[in-house]
């Protein structure tokens, strides 16, 4: 709200600069649903793995040990 108010002033004008600061904010907006996308794509394997070995028994003797 600061910025919209400070944009009054600018220099080319009220309009170019409203316009600017929206463009901005959809921008900003955007990238932050991406990293939303990003952060449930790494959480929902794990989510479902977890689901997966609560409520579905598994044979140990398929299991490969990198120890």
């Amino acid at each position: 709200m600061n910025l919209l108010f400070l944009g009054r002033e600018y220099s080319k004008g009220a309009d170019y600069f409203r316009d600017r600061l929206r463009a901005k904010i959809k921008e900003l907006i955007s990238r932050a649903e991406f990293v939303l996308k990003e952060l449930e794509a790494l959480y929902y394997p794990r989510k479902y793995r977890a689901l997966k070995n609560r409520y579905y028994e598994t044979d140990q003797k398929f299991k490969f040990s990198y120890c």
